[in-house]
């Protein structure tokens, strides 16, 4: 088949995890035998529209406004233009190269008039990759009011995403109640995140000599760091295990509470926390391979139940997870029952805080590193996700 993959983030700008999982995803598909093109934004493209090659993928690049680390209204704007700007910049190439099958990946809630207008133009399906449910879990995080004018808008986009679908890929069986008394119902199947598995064989230790952390516990999180993941938590964690000098704490991303962790850090003059800006994935695996244990970390008021892909990663290399999601997360119970970490619920910092101490061991981190490698090879390879999407 001809597919078309859409996402708003792509490599090798990003760090996110949307941006890799897509990458392994079109590579994976092309290694099955299909023809695969990325189509993906850029605020720093010159033409309307170009076509490169990464890691023998076809990305096709269209010209948009910022729309990642900016503003929140420069943001909704320039989103919200992310279907015109998409077909204006390369209706060319869309109508010389049909696809057979769409794929988009929300969020952005934005690209679902692109996918009706190219289901159209190519007699194509399409398949949407849901990894959160805006606007939603701003009206739980209460940064929006229910039934306001803001929310129908987003509403409006949110709900054209999901109408164009033919099939709505979710990450975890909880969410099938957001959708069990909708129209949309009979279109949702449980797709869980994936990750293409690895040997990560660097064993110098770069980062560990370079900020004097050669006999620490290093925490680590990698990624958004925003009202999403309410990660002053993880600070007030930080703050507990101060009297714990093997214990470091590394946060590497960006995302609206960057200025309240750095803030916060200053205020209580945290020397066990360091705040890197984001890096390239080369230079992320680097840091977490070098790192001990990998963090995650929800809003405790979510009603949908999210799936961060940060934990494959972490599972990739071997690292225990320690963290808390939303009362009723299926993550709780998966990572728990594997016994490849540990997961509390989001707003227990006692528990969080006595599950850390827990893995200052070095025999607990390698038995639960262990199990989490096992799991991602059992439930969240990248091989079984491309064969769910294509039949």
């Amino acid at each position: 088949m001809n597919i078309l993959l859409i996402v708003d983030d792509y490599l090798p700008h990003s760090i996110k995890v949307a941006a890799k999982m897509m990458h392994e995803l079109a590579q994976e598909l092309m290694t099955q035998g299909h023809v695969v093109t990325v189509l993906t934004p850029s605020s720093s493209l010159k033409r309307r529209c170009s076509l490169e090659k990464i890691d023998g993928v076809s990305v096709l690049y269209f010209r948009s406004g910022k729309i990642k680390n900016t503003n929140k209204i420069r943001r909704a704007v320039n989103e919200s233009l992310l279907s015109f700007r998409a077909y204006w910049s390369c209706a060319e190439f869309f109508k010389s190269n049909p696809q057979d099958l769409i794929v988009a990946y929300s969020p952005s809630i934005f690209f679902g008039h692109l996918v009706a207008r190219l289901k159209k133009l190519w007699n194509a399906q399409s398949y949407l990759i849901l990894r959160d449910f805006f606007p939603q879990w701003a009206i739980d995080s209460e940064l929006m009011k229910e039934g306001s004018l803001i929310h129908k808008y987003f509403q409006f986009f949110e709900n054209k995403n999901y109408s164009v679908a033919d099939r709505i890929g979710i990450m975890s069986p909880s969410n099938e109640r957001y959708f069990r008394e909708s129209e949309f119902s009979e279109k949702v199947e449980v797709l869980y995140n994936w990750v293409k598995p690895m040997e990560y064989q660097r064993e110098d230790d770069y980062w560990r000599d370079k900020y004097n952390l050669k006999n620490k516990t290093v925490f680590f999180y990698g990624g958004n760091i925003g009202f999403a993941q309410e990660m002053k938590c993880l600070l007030d964690l930080a703050f507990e295990l101060r009297g714990h000098p093997e214990a470091m704490f590394i946060f590497v991303g960006d995302g609206d509470e960057v200025p309240l962790l750095k803030g916060l850090v200053a205020e209580h003059k945290l020397t066990n926390v360091l705040i890197f800006p984001p890096v390239d994935q080369k230079t992320y695996l680097e840091m977490l391979n070098e790192a001990d244990v990998g963090l995650i970390h929800l809003n405790r008021n979510h009603t949908s139940h999210n799936f961060p892909g940060k934990v494959l990663s972490y599972f990739n290399l071997n690292k225990p997870v320690l963290g808390a999601v939303n009362v009723g997360n299926d993550l709780k119970d998966v990572i728990n029952k594997a016994n490849a970490g540990y997961i509390s619920d989001s707003g227990d910092l006692g528990s969080l805080k006595e599950n850390a101490l827990r893995l200052l061991s070095a025999k607990n981190r390698k038995q639960k590193g262990e199990n989490g490698k096992k799991l991602l090879l059992e439930l969240f390879d990248v091989q079984v996700t491309a064969q769910k999407i294509t039949h």
